[in-house]
This record gives C-alpha cells, sequence and structure tokens, in this order.
C-alpha cells in the first residue's frame, strides 16, 4: 500500500507533467485568438509609426494572429521601453524601436526605469541615419554655410531635437565645433517643421526617413548626413557631417523587435521567424527603400549582439556630446 509521502510525490509529478503540457500546448498554438500587442514608442504618422504598422500588418499572416499597434508616446521613448519591460513575458507585447533607443537609455538617464539585457531582440528591419535639415527658403546651400550663420548669431541659434539620437547629435555638433545654440524638442518631426519653414528655428536633426522624403518635394533642404559614408544608396548627392566640416561624426540607427527576456522559446522562436520571413520579401525590401530605409536584416542571435554593443556605443556618443544624464 502506497504511503501518503508516495502518494504526494506521484501527485507532483502529474501535476508538473500537466502544467508542461499545457505550457507547451499554449506555445504551439500562440498567437490563437488572443491579440498581440505591438507598442511603438513615437506618434502616429512617424517613421518609427509607419515602420511598425508596415511590418504589423504584413507580419500578421505568417503569425497567424491579430496585431494590434499602440502608440505610447513620451519621455523619448522611455514610456514605451518602460511598458514593456515590465510586460508579462508571454509574447503578447512586443516592442517596435531602435535597440539603440533601448541601449541608450543607460547613459542618458540616471535611472531610465530599465535595464537593457531586459530584453531579448528577435530581429532587425533596416538602418537609418539622420540630417542636419534647414527650411525650404534658407539661403544655406551647404552645412559650412549653416556652421558660418550659427557662429556669428550665437546664443539666438536655436535648432530641433525629436529623439534621444537627434538630441545627442544636436550637442555633438554643438560640443564638437564650440557652438553656442539653445536646443527646441519636439515631440514629433511634423510638430517642428512649421517652425522650421517659419525662421523660428535655424535647423533640426531629423531621421532620413522623414527629411529626404520631404527634402525631395521641396519641403526642407537636407545639408548633411550623419553616417559614415554617403548614403548611395538613397542619397548619393547629399555630403555627410564628417565631409561638411564636423569630423567624427557617424551616428545611425536601425530597427528591430523586441520582447521580455523571458518569454518562452518557441515563442519567441514563431515571432522571429513570422518577422524575418516578412522582412525578407523583396516587397518589403523595395518598400524600405522607397522609405529612405536601408534594408538590413538579420536574426536573433546578431540583433542581440548589435543592441549590447550599442550599450558602449551609446556611452561614447554621450560623452563626445558633453551630456549629463537626466535625472
Amino acid at each position: 500500500m502506497a504511503t501518503w509521502r508516495q502518494v504526494l510525490r506521484a501527485t507532483g509529478v502529474l501535476l508538473v507533467s500537466l502544467l508542461t503540457a499545457a505550457t507547451a500546448l499554449a506555445q504551439e498554438s500562440y498567437p490563437g485568438s488572443r491579440e498581440v500587442h505591438v507598442i511603438v514608442a513615437w506618434a502616429p504618422g512617424s517613421t518609427p509609426d509607419i515602420l511598425t504598422r508596415y511590418f504589423s500588418e504584413n507580419m500578421r499572416p505568417l503569425l497567424g494572429g491579430t496585431i494590434v499597434v499602440e502608440n505610447k508616446v513620451g519621455a523619448s521613448g522611455i514610456i514605451a521601453i518602460n511598458y514593456v519591460a515590465k510586460a508579462k513575458p508571454d509574447g503578447f507585447t512586443i516592442l517596435s524601436e531602435s535597440p539603440g533607443g533601448i541601449a541608450a537609455g543607460p547613459s542618458l538617464f540616471k535611472n531610465p526605469g530599465y535595464d537593457p539585457r531586459q530584453f531579448a531582440m528577435l530581429g532587425s528591419l533596416c538602418r537609418f541615419a539622420f540630417t542636419v535639415s534647414v527650411a525650404a527658403n534658407s539661403p544655406h546651400n551647404t552645412l559650412q554655410s549653416l556652421i558660418a550663420a550659427v557662429r556669428a548669431k550665437g546664443a539666438s541659434t536655436s535648432y530641433g531635437t525629436i529623439s534621444k539620437s537627434s538630441q545627442v547629435l544636436g550637442a555633438m555638433m554643438k560640443n564638437i565645433l564650440k557652438l553656442e545654440a539653445v536646443e527646441v524638442p519636439y515631440r514629433t518631426s511634423p510638430d517642428s517643421l512649421n517652425d522650421l519653414n517659419s525662421g523660428a528655428l535655424d535647423y533640426v536633426m531629423y531621421d532620413t526617413g522623414f527629411a529626404l522624403p520631404r527634402h525631395r518635394e521641396g519641403k526642407l533642404r537636407v545639408l548633411a548626413v550623419t553616417s559614415k559614408e554617403r548614403m548611395n544608396g538613397i542619397a548619393p548627392d547629399i555630403p555627410t557631417m564628417d565631409e561638411s566640416g564636423v569630423p567624427g561624426v557617424d551616428v545611425t540607427g536601425w530597427w528591430g523587435i523586441a520582447v521580455p527576456a523571458g518569454v518562452p522559446q518557441p515563442i519567441k522562436d514563431k515571432i522571429s521567424s513570422a518577422f524575418l520571413k516578412m522582412a525578407e520579401k523583396p516587397e518589403t525590401k523595395k518598400w524600405l527603400t522607397e522609405t529612405y530605409c536601408d534594408p538590413w536584416v538579420v536574426g536573433p542571435a546578431e540583433a542581440q549582439a548589435q543592441m549590447i554593443k550599442d550599450i558602449k556605443t551609446w556611452a561614447e556618443w554621450v560623452k563626445l556630446a558633453n551630456l549629463e544624464p537626466k535625472g
């Protein structure tokens, strides 16, 4: 006759087996009838929002479920990043963000509220650069001309920033050239465009996805890009900041998706597989190029390694910009 200890042991084994089977079944059927929420840190109509909505719509049939995009805007992306970091690690909350933005938090904020290592990168979609842009009717056709005018204008110069990257770039340009200029932060890129073209701002640090289409349409003028080399695939005629008199600037970003690190591996694999299949399609790469982004498709291992590398890179950029972490 079995003892109580043997009965309890057998019951425990049965419960573990049942829970394991239930978990495996849930992972196999993911996402089932539940909605998957993709969180983007920037406003509707912004380049990140456009990227997010494109991949969410095109990834949906590959994932086999409903995908809902949510915009959680504020604090240079920190609100959205923290929201996902604290979400239940079940695969139903995905972060769509520049992994460099995740990596930047510890350098830009004394207490960002999260550790970049709380995230598991599941893949990358594209790379992009930033710009120094002026009004469509600006007298400046080169960055050298703008720099000379900023030196003459001194502390009454104002420039616009939108994201963490543009804030660091603006400060970097000021620090390298010893310029006097006042930063004016904006919530979204479109919010700043009227101020730029009215003369309230002297220049703005936009991402290429926002700036280059408007440059081609004559709605603003891009004077330089922030990559080390010219963007020959989409803007071969626009010089770099380095060749335009701001030495040592090589700031680019990339876009991907991440989940809390604790998400079960089979679910990570399913999300990543659907994302990468979507990203590898020729029509996706064509669309990205037309959106002024450079297709860069890598899987979870390479994306995770790059994000970890970005932590050190951002610390170097912030030092070069001579910025103090915010409280």
